[in-house]
This record gives structure tokens, C-alpha cells and sequence, in this order.
């Protein structure tokens, strides 16, 4: 197992507090697959207008959470070291549950296609067993800062 800590995770891509959504990867294989965690607290920076009554990580967050595990596994590799990796699109996405505090969400990506900076990624996020969100997201690698 190829385990990542939250400062390793930040040496590979850019994403910082409060916008890093990944606390730390428990497996992965530079260019082929990942899987991490966030562990939700209710003290989320979004929960007291998402919503007051009933707080609910909201569906784009948990997208970006996946994204972020899959930039782990692209720039992860050798030849996009220092790189970034964007949205190119978001595709067969379905929302199946809710991410509430206290949630630990498993976040499991696989590279699916790729060809040059352009590929698929199949992307699950599951908490307890229980499928919450799936999506095939389309990432785009770009320039290395500089350059």
C-alpha cells in the first residue's frame, strides 16, 4: 500500500485550507488509480448555509473531493511532476446519498482513458459501503507553473 499523509498530498498538487477536500489517500499507483478520504466535521466551513436545519456537504464539493484524488494519481507521475490538473467535464453523474458531519468518505478514482494531457477518471464516493455519489470526470493536465 502506497499511503499518503496531508503534506505529502500537498507536495502534489496545489489545493490548500480551506479548499483541500482530501485528508489522506490510503492507496494509489501514479497514473492508474487512488483512493482517499475526507473525514466531515460539522465545523466544515459551508455547513451553516448548507443548510442550518440540516447540514449537507453540498454535491459539488464532493465532486471536487473526488477530483482532487484524482489529480493525486495524475500528478503523481513522473512526467506531470509540478503540473496541474483542471476539469475538463463532469460526465454520468449521479447523486445517490448524503455527506453529513461525521461522514468518512471513501473517495476512489481509476484512470479509465488517457491520451496526451486528456483523460477519464471513474470516480465513486461511498460512505459505509453505501455508494453517495459516481461520476466519470474528464481532467485536463496543464503547464508546469512558469512555463
Amino acid at each position: 500500500m502506497n499511503y499518503l499523509t496531508i503534506k505529502e498530498i500537498q507536495k502534489i498538487i496545489p489545493h490548500r485550507h480551506p479548499f483541500l477536500l482530501v485528508d489522506y489517500i490510503e492507496d494509489y499507483e501514479p497514473g492508474v488509480y487512488a483512493v482517499g478520504y475526507k473525514c466531515v466535521t460539522y465545523r466544515e466551513d459551508y455547513f451553516p448555509g448548507h443548510f442550518p436545519d440540516e447540514p449537507v456537504m453540498p454535491g459539488v464539493l464532493a465532486l471536487e473531493a473526488l477530483a482532487q484524488v484524482g489529480a493525486v494519481i495524475i500528478l503523481s507521475k513522473p512526467s506531470n511532476r509540478g503540473k496541474t490538473a483542471y476539469f475538463g467535464g463532469v460526465q454520468k453523474c449521479r447523486f445517490k446519498g448524503k455527506i453529513v458531519p461525521g461522514d468518512k468518505v471513501k473517495l476512489d478514482v481509476r484512470v479509465i482513458r488517457e491520451k496526451g494531457p486528456i483523460g477519464v477518471g471513474q470516480a465513486t464516493a461511498s460512505v459505509d459501503g453505501k455508494t453517495v455519489v459516481q461520476a466519470e470526470m474528464i481532467f485536463v493536465v496543464g503547464k508546469a507553473a512558469g512555463q
